[in-house]
């Protein structure tokens, strides 16, 4: 059985790697079904079972984000539309600005990174559908943390309905002048991720600043994450499932480790990080449990 499973996520697997090597290439249904030797009838559906999202969708990603590392690297937007499967400039740029909020010229000038890294969110979520990511002692590192002052957005209830509360914590921190790439992002994770009752879901978004909130915001409140030490675990990649990192720490680093939890939740922070020989950013997750 297991070996069986192994056999048909290897299938898989090379579908992925084929359409990341070949992004300009013919991708249509018939080519990828017969690289992972499947039946054209039904492989849509596999795929779209195993990945959550279909082929055409993850094709349309995956030419996207390599048409954004050309628009950084200031390549002709003429040559990107055809090489992504345009047929006019026009209609690329459309496209594009319907994906990121942001026309190609505009993205070359001033990138918003942040929608940049949330439409990519389900092409990462996908490929991590297949990696189980073995974690060890040498991955925690224990840092002292100073205070960070932050703004935070309370979301309370159901989870399902997070998407909202992160949209308007996305509108609050653009109107404001926050942007990802110099003021980083916080959850504290109050509840577990699916707690018993889904109305007792409890966690806060924070963005990390110092400036004052206007007395009638009744969005987002003024706080401070505590300083103090942490158990420190660095997430392979953007995710939003941080449910495996969390249940290592707890279950397996922790009662190893001799320490004890501080009187403070599980938190996490996501930032960008430029590196110089790369056109456009990848974003860095953490863990962190107080210690005492």
């Amino acid at each position: 059985m297991k070996a069986a499973l192994q056999n048909y996520h290897s299938r898989m697997q090379r579908v992925l790697d084929y359409i990341d090597r070949h992004p300009d290439g013919d991708l249509d249904l018939e080519t990828v079904s017969r690289v992972a030797a499947f039946s054209k009838f039904h492989f849509h559906r596999q795929f779209t079972a195993t990945f959550g999202l279909s082929v055409h969708r993850y094709v349309q990603l995956t030419r996207m984000r390599r048409a954004s590392y050309r628009l950084a690297d200031r390549e002709s937007v003429t040559d990107i539309a055809m090489d992504a499967g345009y047929e006019a400039p026009d209609a690329f740029a459309r496209a594009f600005r319907q994906r990121f909020g942001q026309s190609p010229s505009s993205f070359r000038k001033s990138p918003n990174w942040g929608a940049w890294l949330m439409a990519f969110g389900p092409l990462d979520n996908a490929r991590r559908k297949l990696m189980q990511i073995i974690f060890t002692r040498d991955d925690v590192t224990i840092r002292d943390m100073p205070p960070t002052p932050v703004a935070i957005m309370e979301h309370r209830g159901d989870r399902a309905t997070l998407g909202d509360t992160i949209q308007r914590f996305i509108a609050w921190r653009k109107a404001a002048g926050l942007s990802p790439e110099t003021s980083p992002t916080f959850n504290i994770f109050r509840s577990e991720r699916c707690p018993a009752v889904a109305a007792d879901y409890s966690m806060d978004i924070c963005v990390g600043t110092d400036r004052p909130i206007a007395a009638d915001d009744k969005q987002m409140k003024a706080g401070v994450i505590p300083g103090g030490r942490c158990a420190v675990l660095r997430y392979p990649g953007n995710t939003n499932n941080l449910e495996p990192a969390g249940l290592y720490l707890y279950r397996d680093w922790l009662p190893a480790s001799g320490e004890e939890a501080r009187d403070f939740p599980l938190y996490c922070q996501r930032r960008l990080s430029f590196a110089p020989d790369r056109p456009v950013p990848e974003i860095v997750v953490e863990l962190f449990l107080p210690l005492k």
